[in-house]
């Protein structure tokens, strides 16, 4: 008996997990329940429509798109593209229907809306086809959007979003209306407008800057031209310029070899040097001296070798052991 119950609870578990989860693979995927119909449309261009995007009436989902293929137009015998559509239950689209791709939203969805238009309301057969002259495609954005691109580059993202997702709809007729739109670009314009006095400046700071350039027009000219000689002369030179720079590098390599050749011997005389300095520092009273008798000593040294490579002698006077041989003082007396 426990073993009978638990069997009978796990089927019923089991039951309600498929249900729920046909339900749930249902709702995701989208799929078709009980009857339907099937219509096809002809479009000039379907890009970014895809199966299984929806079909809807006033915003209200009545069905979806099945597949899309390529056929022939019958009245001017071009390619379009061929969408079936499957409409849930016994809609019917009629003949004053026309069939409108729009955005779903700014990532680039599409759907296939069904709107009023004039003509017949009677229905179409179902597998018929809606020409060509009753359907019409999404929006260019991008024609759209370069329009208001002088807009868009003052805004953040976000903003720029936002308006763009209220343009598409109040242009598809959707969620809005133009008054709505215009409320909002006005709302945009009067932020713009309270950085006037920022934008004046930068224009007033312009102005000063071409004012400028343009009193000195034959300064630049002149600078221009110079350039344009200079870069000339450097590219008719280049293969000089180009083998002096070969030359500086093999003096360089060459310096560098002498350097690392004399580097001990350098690095001996700069240690001496300290030496000699510190001895220098500590008899600067007779170095100072010697510097300020030497002036003399050489220009009586200098006057006494002006006739030759030898020291030219007057002699003044011989006194030997107080017996004067030679007396010529008087002569020697400056």
């Amino acid at each position: 008996m426990k073993t009978t119950s638990a069997g009978i609870k796990l089927i019923v578990f089991m039951l309600v997990t498929s249900l729920m989860t046909f339900m749930l693979a249902a709702t995701i995927g989208n799929f078709g329940v009980g009857k339907s119909t099937t219509y096809r449309a002809q479009f000039s261009d379907v890009t970014g429509l895809l199966p299984g995007n929806e079909v809807r009436v006033a915003g209200v989902k009545v069905g979806k798109v099945k597949s899309i293929g390529l056929a022939k137009d019958r009245e001017t015998g071009k390619d379009v593209a061929d969408v079936v559509l499957q409409l849930d239950g016994d809609r019917r689209i009629t003949e004053a229907n026309v069939l409108q791709l729009r955005y779903r939203n700014l990532v680039g969805e599409r759907y296939v809306a069904i709107a009023e238009g004039t003509g017949s309301a009677t229905a179409r057969a179902p597998g018929s086809t809606v020409p060509l002259a009753q359907t019409k495609n999404a929006l260019d954005l991008t024609v759209l959007f370069n329009g208001f691109r002088p807009l868009f580059q003052a805004l953040d993202p976000k903003t720029v979003n936002e308006v763009s997702f209220e343009i598409i709809q109040t242009l598809q007729g959707e969620g809005g209306t133009i008054d709505t739109l215009l409320a909002r670009t006005a709302s945009l314009t009067t932020t713009l407008a309270d950085k006037d006095a920022v934008i004046g400046r930068v224009v007033d700071n312009l102005t000063t800057v071409l004012d400028t350039v343009g009193r000195r027009d034959a300064d630049l000219n002149s600078l221009i031209t110079q350039l344009r000689r200079l870069a000339a002369g450097f590219a008719q030179d280049r293969t000089t310029i180009g083998e002096s720079v070969v030359g500086i590098g093999k003096l360089t390599d060459a310096t560098a070899g002498l350097l690392a050749g004399i580097r001990p011997a350098v690095r001996e005389d700069l240690k001496q040097l300290k030496t000699l300095a510190k001895n220098l520092d500590d008899n600067k009273a007779v170095v100072d001296g010697v510097l300020q008798r030497l002036p003399g000593k050489l220009d009586r040294i200098i006057s006494t070798a002006t006739y030759g490579g030898w020291f030219n002698f007057y002699l003044c006077g011989v006194e030997v052991n107080g017996l004067q041989l030679v007396n010529n003082v008087d002569r020697c007396k400056p």
